[in-house]
């Protein structure tokens, strides 16, 4: 494994919390806020789930001791949603109780659209109880999103729009990439209107370019809005997007666990394989 960590380092910030927090605050000092996302998925046993919950405690309160610009992103499935759906929430309440505490912010990261329906449910669940500390994520590929996401916006809720990287069939989702991009400017123009600050995750230049423009032209402040992209993916472009103006977030995956991350994007969609390496040499 230690050949291909080689390779993946260049998107995993490190192994450990310590280990990323140099390349966490270099960013930081580019004025780029961060989520930090601790690397797992689909964990089967109570006793590891409940590790997973008190590394995600100490991540808060890591953040907080080093003074870091950044909030941190969850998956349900390592709380335990594989489990039982009740446990995984009374985990996730657990979680929210210290944030909420410390005036933080949790993103529950959306997975595969088997998890789509029941993490909106306990995402739901959570808000109503933490309000302003707890957002998620839609993709615009499932054809389901446009109403989540008239749904979400009629909550209030903090919302982050992504393409989606999980490959899945075409009775679910959309299968070719035009179609996918006007999915998510359809959305995000909801997301505009109806939500306080939306937060946009893409490397597409196409979407990000459409993003300028209609803000501009819609006289939606800079300031309205989030442009997201991933740890080790175009910091030229997202350093140039800060110094005109523009809300920017980094998100900083780390941990152990790293190769199933990494592998998902060159494996699960076929043009992720030739993204990652051209993104590598494009600023």
């Amino acid at each position: 494994m230690k050949l291909p960590f080689i390779f993946a380092k260049r998107f995993v910030a490190g192994e450990s919390f310590t280990e990323s927090v140099p390349k966490i605050e270099h960013l930081n000092e580019k004025d780029i806020k961060l989520t930090l996302d601790l690397l797992g998925e689909n964990v089967k046993n109570r006793q590891k789930a409940d590790e997973t919950v008190e590394n995600y405690i100490k991540l808060l309160r890591g953040i907080d001791e080093h003074g870091l610009e950044s909030s941190i992103s969850i998956k349900l499935t390592m709380m335990g949603l594989d489990i039982d759906r009740n446990y995984c929430r009374d985990n996730l309440f657990k979680l929210m109780e210290v944030a909420r505490e410390q005036n933080q912010f949790i993103r529950i990261d959306m997975e595969g659209s088997e998890n789509t329906q029941v993490t909106l449910d306990i995402f739901n669940e959570a808000f109503d109880e933490f309000g302003s500390h707890i957002g998620t994520v839609v993709q615009s590929m499932l054809h389901r999103t446009k109403d989540d996401v008239d749904a979400l916006a009629e909550k209030g809720a903090d919302i982050r729009l992504v393409k989606g990287a999980y490959k899945e069939p075409a009775d679910i989702a959309l299968q070719n990439m035009p179609a996918i991009r006007e999915a998510f400017k359809e959305e995000a123009k909801v997301l505009l209107e109806k939500t306080s600050f939306p937060r946009f995750g893409t490397h597409d230049d196409e979407l990000i370019e459409w993003l300028k423009t209609y803000t501009t032209e819609n006289n939606i402040p800079k300031d309205q809005f989030e442009i997201q992209m991933l740890y080790g993916l175009r910091e030229d472009t997202m350093v140039r997007l800060t110094q005109e103006g523009y809300n920017t977030r980094i998100y900083v995956p780390f941990g152990t666990d790293w190769f199933p991350y990494f592998s998902r994007r060159l494996m699960e969609r076929k043009e992720n394989v030739w993204f990652m390496l051209s993104t590598m040499f494009k600023k």
